[in-house]
């Protein structure tokens, strides 16, 4: 059973809270020094401004700005609410939105519409999990 329970958008949950619902919602994220984070591996420098540009689309969107480390090969993506000082419903959505969009992986929708990048490294640009 759960131990976190829906808050206002910008009360934060505790870190308890946190971590039962980054089990329950995001098995990807973690919960690191008073940030949310979640890394994605991609296949290098392409596929990392990718997820990085798709992540500022989201970001700006959402007017919800996460920090971002960036390598040849990976993007770190950490979110925290400032003006609460924690993790807010704000970033458990923010979190779901772009694992929603980073990680969509065509073809393996229940009725697949697009057949998704030919299976050669040469047009892979994301390691899915």
């Amino acid at each position: 059973m759960s131990t976190w329970r829906r808050k206002p958008a910008n009360e934060p949950f505790t870190d308890d809270e946190t971590e039962a619902r980054l089990k329950d919602e995001l098995p990807g994220w973690t919960l690191e020094g008073g940030w949310i984070r979640r890394k994605f591996k991609t296949s290098g420098w392409k596929g990392t401004l990718m997820v990085v540009n798709t992540v500022g689309h989201l970001a700006e969107a959402a007017w919800h700005h996460p920090d971002l480390a960036v390598s040849y090969a990976f993007v770190t993506v950490k979110l925290q609410t400032h003006d609460a000082k924690g993790i807010t419903e704000k970033d458990f959505a923010l979190a779901k939105k772009i694992d929603e969009v980073v990680m969509w992986q065509p073809g393996r929708e229940a009725e697949p519409v697009f057949e998704g990048t030919p299976d050669d490294p040469r047009f892979k640009y994301i390691k899915y999990d």
